[in-house]
């Protein structure tokens, strides 16, 4: 129960700020870098892969 309750947390801050998301998961790794780019061009579509990134 823990897990998910981390999990709706990490997907809220996503929605928030994507990058921020993805790094709680992974940290500075290439999925972080990725998000922040697409943040930065298009804030949508670095919300849709932030999301998916956390999810799968």
């Amino acid at each position: 129960m823990a897990d998910s309750a981390v999990t709706v947390v990490r997907i809220i801050l996503a929605i928030i700020l994507p990058p921020l998301g993805v790094f709680l998961k992974h940290g500075i790794k290439i999925e972080f870098w990725i998000c922040l780019l697409l943040s930065f061009f298009a804030y949508l579509p670095g919300i849709i892969y932030a999301v998916w990134v956390i999810v799968k």
